[in-house]
Formats: structure tokens, C-alpha cells, sequence
């Protein structure tokens, strides 16, 4: 009993955090690249929202890429001290966290993003070429259809190289503890 109100403790404090983490990430990325596109030329907003919904993709496939990915091929790589092993086994180790951050966090703040990015995006191009119909909806379809298909892709791909992604991040990550 003790062990499963500890465990639904550690979950709740997880969540929390999530909630936490997820709030300060969109409100930081939203008014940076709200108020940086709507300030910037046409060719570079568009740009950035391609940017955006690639990011998104990545960080859906280095999700998806921890959750399948074997443990034990990293702890070979680590007991010959190769680059990032022991990081990538870390990841693989609070897999559900990490897809939670990778593919829920940072790529549905991505895709809320690049909603926005692409309203502001409309406007720009009715107001510049002076259309006498909403883009939006355009618009709209098409970030969410290069989105999704992007997204479905990816999983492909990480299903059949986790342990190279997740290799890769950890590299990554441990350039970063450097």
C-alpha cells in the first residue's frame, strides 16, 4: 500500500511539473516568435514556421525513439566508454518522461505555434498581395497536414533507428553536461 501512495505521489509531482514546464516553454515561445514574426518580411515568417513544425517533428521522433529503444544495447556501449552510452541509458530509463517532454511538451507547443505563426502569416499575405478571401484556412490545412504527415513519418523512422537517435541524443546531452 505504502509503495502504490508513493508511486501515485511521484506521478501527481510529475504531472505538476509537466503542467510547470509546459505553461513557462508556450508562454516564452509564443511571444517570442508571435511578436518576432509579425515583425519580420513575409519569406522569413514563413521560414521560422517551417522551423517550428520541423522542430516539432524531431522532437515527436526523439519521443517515439526512447519509448522503443533497448536498454541493454547501451550498457555494451557503456562498459566500452563510448560517447553518450550512459546518457542514452538514462533517457531509455525515464522513457515515459522523456517521450512526455519530447513528443508532448515541446511538440504540441510546436504545433500550437505554428497554428499562430501561420494566422499571423495570413494576414500578411492578404494584407500584402490585398486578397479578397481568409488564407487562413489555407493555411491552416496545410501546417496541419505537413504536421501529421510529418509526424507519421517520423515515427517510421524512429521505430526503425531508435537506438541511433537515441544514441545521438545522448552524444547531445553529454556535450551539454561538458
Amino acid at each position: 500500500m505504502k509503495k502504490e501512495n508513493k508511486n501515485e505521489h511521484s506521478n501527481m509531482k510529475w504531472v505538476i511539473q509537466s503542467f510547470t514546464i509546459t505553461f513557462i516553454l508556450s508562454i516564452v515561445f509564443s511571444y517570442v516568435s508571435t511578436n518576432g514574426v509579425s515583425n519580420l518580411s513575409l519569406f522569413p515568417a514563413i521560414l521560422i514556421l517551417v522551423f517550428v513544425i520541423f522542430l516539432g517533428i524531431i522532437f515527436d521522433i526523439i519521443g517515439v525513439a526512447v519509448t522503443v529503444a533497448n536498454e541493454h544495447e547501451f550498457h555494451a556501449k557503456a562498459t566500452k566508454k563510448v560517447e553518450g552510452s550512459k546518457d542514452s541509458i538514462r533517457l531509455i530509463k525515464n522513457a515515459p518522461k522523456v517521450a512526455n517532454i519530447c513528443a508532448d511538451v515541446i511538440g504540441d507547443i510546436c504545433g500550437v505555434l505554428s497554428g499562430a505563426i501561420s494566422a499571423l502569416i495570413a494576414i500578411k499575405i492578404s494584407t500584402q498581395f490585398k486578397m479578397p478571401f481568409d488564407i487562413q484556412f489555407v493555411l491552416s490545412a496545410l501546417v496541419s497536414a505537413l504536421t501529421v504527415s510529418g509526424k507519421a513519418f517520423g515515427k517510421d523512422i524512429a521505430n526503425k533507428n531508435s537506438t541511433e537517435i537515441v544514441h545521438k541524443v545522448g552524444i547531445v546531452l553529454n556535450k551539454f553536461k561538458k
